[in-house]
């Protein structure tokens, strides 16, 4: 479903998560393991204008990553490293149901990390806004004309009263 999407930005990076391996499953023991490497890209829907975050595998193009890119996640360094991020968000890349994943994205230098945080932040800005709907000045007037043409709506129940 990329193809409704406008890419707002892109950098290659190498994706790991946090979690039990397959080895591990029911101990509670978890690490980091990698997922692999790629394009992490922040995606805008041309219709419903919400922004995510996707990533595919290089060579295949399995998903790695999907989720939205929601105001509430924080970035947090990754162990006093200057070129990798931590977040923790609802992942839809296997595309069953949404888990709650701790992401770790590796750049290849401190420079292409800083700007995927600075593109980030400002993706989350903008997503704040959608969901708080004050999107843009045409989709304030749309709603206004849509609100005010239901007022004029009037059911005819009024005028068939049963007897």
């Amino acid at each position: 479903g990329e193809e409704e999407e406008e890419p707002l930005y892109s950098t290659r990076a190498k994706l790991f998560i946090f979690g039990e391996t397959l080895l591990d499953k029911g101990t509670g023991k978890k690490s980091w393991r990698e997922r692999g490497v790629g394009d992490m890209r922040l995606l805008k829907h041309r219709e419903h204008q919400r922004i995510r975050v996707l990533m595919r595998q290089e060579k295949t193009m399995k998903i790695l990553a999907n989720h939205v890119l929601d105001p509430r996640i924080t970035l947090e360094t990754n162990a006093g490293s200057d070129r990798s991020w931590v977040w923790s968000a609802y992942d839809f890349s296997e595309g069953v149901e949404l888990v709650e994943t701790v992401f770790a994205a590796r750049f290849s230098n401190s420079e292409s990390a800083n700007e995927f945080k600075e593109k980030f932040l400002e993706a989350q800005v903008e997503m704040e806004k959608i969901l708080a709907g004050e999107d843009d000045a045409t989709g304030k007037e749309e709603a206004e004309e849509v609100a005010a043409a239901l007022q004029g709506l009037s059911t005819k129940e009024e005028e068939t009263k049963p007897e």
